[in-house]
């Protein structure tokens, strides 16, 4: 197991500790989804609000699942040492025990997996295996033998997971079809939180680099790493207008309210390195939960 640091502060009790270790900032990411399928189910046959509750905390639980396996896994293989610019980890830290991450990990995902039932009984067996693959992919982003976030594929698999299984899946749970406008509807919501996590490993690509992180901010570089973000932020809302005109529904324009904040965000990736991009990675999450939220809206305003 890596050294753990044991530099960063004290946190004041144990509650404290786990609930930074569940990342709050990141769920954001965990409802965006879960409204955009909530939306374009309304605008097919109509809201089931049992089905999409659970769709939310079943999302909710394996955000928070897939961040206490993060934690648990980066320090032992040492990625979250001294040279970490980012918050500060709790099993990293010393707050926090590799033994209770584990079974905290253990005990997210069992939640979700709980919550699952429920929505297979009433959706069938593709929520079954939408499930099982999210609840997978929560592990082995950076646990397991080949851990997806040290070979560079973390960014597709967040795309996938939080953008197209999730908007889709919310909406099929409660439409029991499949539906074209969610996956239109997915795309920019996936494009926004694969951007959180390509901001986030700009952030930390020196000490990324240094234990053999291969993401491809490492890959491919600050540069490419700062056009990627840039790419996906902009692509999000080139979605949003695409498909406002090929509908000939306007109020798919609503996310547009957000082009400010985008652009600002944009420019900081551009000009800003390390620790200071802890404040951009936060409001793009931000991003990502308002433009959802107003993507939302149009969707449910449009039909």
């Amino acid at each position: 197991m890596a050294t753990l640091t044991g530099g960063a502060p004290p946190v004041s009790g144990r509650w404290r500790a786990w609930w930074l270790a569940a990342r709050p900032r990141t769920l954001p990411l965990a409802v965006a989804p879960v409204l955009v399928g909530t939306a374009v189910a309304h605008a097919e046959s109509g809201v089931r609000w049992g089905p999409a509750l659970a769709a939310l905390a079943g999302a909710v639980w394996i955000q928070i699942g897939a961040n206490f396996a993060n934690d648990v896994f980066d320090a032992e293989r040492g990625a979250d040492g001294e040279a970490r610019v980012g918050p500060a980890r709790a099993v990293a830290s010393g707050w926090l025990t590799p033994r209770a991450m584990r079974a905290a990990t253990a005990a997210a995902f069992a939640f979700a997996a709980a919550i699952g039932l429920h929505l297979v009984a009433v959706a069938g067996w593709p929520i079954a295996l939408l499930g099982a693959a999210a609840i997978l992919a929560g592990l082995a982003y950076t646990g397991g033998p080949w851990p997806l976030g040290y070979h560079g594929l973390g960014d597709a698999a967040v795309f996938l997971f939080f953008g197209v299984a999730a908007v889709c899946g919310t909406s099929y749970v409660q439409t029991l079809a499949p539906s074209a406008k969610s996956l239109v509807a997915s795309l920019p919501v996936g494009a926004l939180a694969a951007a959180v996590l390509a901001v986030n490993n700009l952030r930390d690509a020196d000490s990324d680099r240094a234990v053999g992180k291969r993401t491809l901010a490492v890959r491919l570089g600050a540069r490419a790493a700062r056009r990627e973000y840039g790419a996906l932020v902009i692509g999000a809302f080139a979605t949003a207008i695409l498909w406002a005109a090929l509908a000939g529904r306007p109020a798919l324009l609503l996310p547009l309210l957000c082009a400010p904040l985008a652009r600002r965000l944009i420019a900081s990736v551009r000009s800003d390195s390390g620790a200071a991009l802890n404040a951009t990675l936060a409001d793009t999450a931000r991003l990502a939960i308002a433009f959802a939220a107003l993507l939302a809206l149009g969707i449910a305003l449009s039909w």
